[in-house]
């Protein structure tokens, strides 16, 4: 029997520790199997369930990573399945590591097999967008720029990728003697002042890309002209009240984006992050108009990050639902937003699983919801997958 800890309006249908690796973070659907993401704690890289039984899920293969390597990022379109390759925080002693994007024949989903493998310098791709071919837009690195940027990958042929486009952040590229007008820093903490200016990824709606960046906030880009994207605007949300802007969602058929930004501190010692909806009907001069509610409960009090994450993000192929929102909040679970007022979102569901064997919370990680509305989402340490659906 699966234990339910807290929930409104929603159920658990099944979960799996995925043999004993829980440490998961991005997910995938494709012809009814999963592919979980991991974010490194040992080899395995990429696990493929079998999820045609939501309330059985089934382990069918595991992929491995090389040594210094994680690779925490899935993204799949027919049979091209993408996982990223960086270095890994796991592994700090080791002397050698595989940065850059690794791409796989799915065609049959238990049987990956490995087709390309596009090599980028430096700490390596943290993120893909690959919603539709041929390309994918990803945060790259390269020598001579300070940490992660956009890179435009074309996949017309999977077997052998090649970069097509890119941007950076202005003062990212120390190496054609650009100063950064920020004290840079290319971890999550730094000297005191510093700032993290990097691209977490790259939200796509027509020729517009949504970008978190970090403490650099949201930037817009003009992809229309995939060798050159454009910068279009940027809002910078101040360090006193933003820090490690993540994921910009356009909501489908409004001139709205859904902002979060990662909650990086423990047990409550730190800047309470925030989700927010910003209005880009002028997107030169992008407005927030609201915040979403922070869950009520003894979250502080319950170990690891209290705060949000990623979004279900609508890629095609799964739910697209213009006034619903589905955000992971690390200890306190998936969280469920009606949106259909933009200015006064409202809180209609919630799942918060027990804490995992040996941990003291959940840390739900990220989360995809299919066209059939089932939820998955995956806890960032020992927890593994888990699937749920709405009851209300």
């Amino acid at each position: 029997m699966l234990a339910q800890a807290e929930a409104l309006n929603m159920r658990l249908v099944g979960q799996t520790n995925l043999n004993g690796h829980g440490d998961c973070m991005h997910v995938n659907l494709k012809d009814g199997f999963a592919f979980v993401a991991h974010m490194g704690e040992s080899r395995v890289g990429t696990s493929v369930v079998d999820v045609t039984d939501p309330s059985r899920p089934r382990v069918v293969t595991q992929i491995e990573t090389p040594v210094g390597t994680h690779s925490h990022k899935v993204q799949v379109v027919g049979d091209v399945l993408l996982v990223n390759y960086e270095r890994s925080m796991f592994e700090p002693q080791a002397t050698t590591w595989k940065g850059g994007l690794k791409v796989f024949d799915v065609s049959a989903p238990d049987k990956p097999r490995e087709i390309a493998f596009l090599a980028m310098p430096g700490k390596g791709v943290h993120r893909m967008t690959y919603w539709e071919p041929p390309y994918a837009y990803m945060s790259g690195s390269d020598d001579g720029l300070i940490d992660q940027f956009l890179v435009i990958v074309d996949l017309s042929e999977p077997s052998r990728p090649r970069e097509v486009g890119r941007w950076w952040f202005p003062g990212q590229n120390t190496g054609a003697g650009e100063t950064p007008s920020w004290t840079p820093s290319q971890t999550h903490g730094g000297t005191a002042g510093a700032k993290r200016v990097a691209l977490h990824h790259p939200l796509i709606r027509g020729n517009r890309a949504y970008c978190g960046w970090w403490d650099a906030g949201l930037v817009i880009l003009d992809i229309s002209d995939k060798t050159a994207p454009a910068f279009v605007s940027q809002l910078d949300f101040g360090a006193a009240e933003s820090t490690a802007t993540h994921t910009a969602l356009p909501v489908p058929g409004r001139d709205i984006l859904v902002v979060t930004d990662e909650q990086l501190a423990q047990d409550c010692k730190g800047m309470q992050t925030r989700v927010r909806v910003v209005d880009i009907a002028d997107e030169v001069h992008p407005r927030v108009i609201s915040e979403f509610p922070v869950p009520e409960g003894d979250y502080c009090l319950r170990g690891g990050r209290f705060g949000p994450h990623n979004l279900h993000e609508m890629r095609p192929g799964t739910l697209s639902d213009p006034n619903t929102i589905y955000v992971t909040w690390f200890n306190a679970g998936l969280r469920v937003i009606d949106i259909s007022d933009a200015a006064r979102p409202r809180e209609i569901a919630y799942y918060v699983p027990e804490a995992p064997p040996g941990r003291s919370s959940i840390q739900f990680n990220d989360v995809l919801v299919g066209s059939d509305g089932l939820v998955y989402a995956t806890d960032r340490f020992t927890g593994g997958l888990y699937i749920m659906e709405r009851t209300a």
